[in-house]
């Protein structure tokens, strides 16, 4: 007699390795990204960063497959539905390879050096952003990287949604332009402080869905007024 497997545990070891092959090729990704423009494997700023993004990433991943793996699923997620995201994706897919990319060159070349201590504060930048960004999923368990609508959605306005209405972005934006510092350069700040302003663009677009798509929304953003930044927009 033949037993089949539990559909559900079929799906879950499935998402495992993908997780695990997306981590994988990732961080390959970002050291070549670092690694080729400063044409040395002695750049020590490189490590560090590798080797956080690997803790932080791991953790959270452990974290959503413990506690919530359909949102795992749904952070694994990457093929964009909405076609007004298309400028967003490109521009900010530009900026992301100028942030890992210049401080490599600026290591080669010298063009600044930034003080071990302020590379320490933005390491503690750095991993407070990406555990705000886990505060957030937990807060909201669809939170998805693509802009989207799911049956069931509600509308959440506690915690941190409660003072802006997108706290994963401004996370992201201190994720992203911390890097640069870590790094040991402040020539990726430059790409880096592109991204809340390139961000401007999905939220418009991702607005419009969401008012169009998830009841209550509309009334939320009148209780909520800030977008992004608190007490500025």
């Amino acid at each position: 007699m033949v037993h089949k497997g539990n559909p559900m545990n079929t799906e879950l070891a499935a998402l495992v390795k993908k997780g695990i092959f997306r981590l994988i090729i990732g961080l390959v990704l970002i050291g070549l990204l670092v690694f080729l423009p400063a044409g040395s494997l002695f750049f020590w700023n490189g490590w560090l960063l590798l080797i956080t993004i690997f803790l932080l990433i791991s953790y959270g991943f452990l974290w959503m497959y413990k506690n919530d793996p359909k949102l795992l699923e749904r952070r694994l997620r990457a093929r964009e539905k909405e076609k007004a995201q298309v400028v967003f994706i490109v521009l900010s897919s530009v900026s992301i390879l100028g942030i890992f990319m210049l401080p490599g060159f600026d290591y080669r070349y010298a063009w600044s050096r930034v003080p071990l201590a302020a590379v320490g504060f933005a390491e503690v930048v750095f991993i407070y952003s990406y555990l705000l960004m886990l505060r957030v999923m937990k807060e909201n368990r669809y939170a998805s990287r693509v802009v989207e609508v799911e049956e069931n959605q509600k509308v959440v306005d506690t915690g941190m949604y409660s003072i802006v209405r997108h706290p994963m972005y401004m996370a992201m934006s201190l994720f992203y332009m911390s890097i640069s510092v870590v790094l040991g350069s402040y020539t990726g700040l430059i790409p880096g402080i592109m991204l809340p302003f390139l961000l401007t663009i999905r939220i418009k677009n991702e607005e419009k869905v969401l008012e169009e798509a998830l009841e209550g929304y509309k009334e939320y953003k009148e209780k909520v007024k800030f977008r992004m930044i608190p007490y500025i927009w």
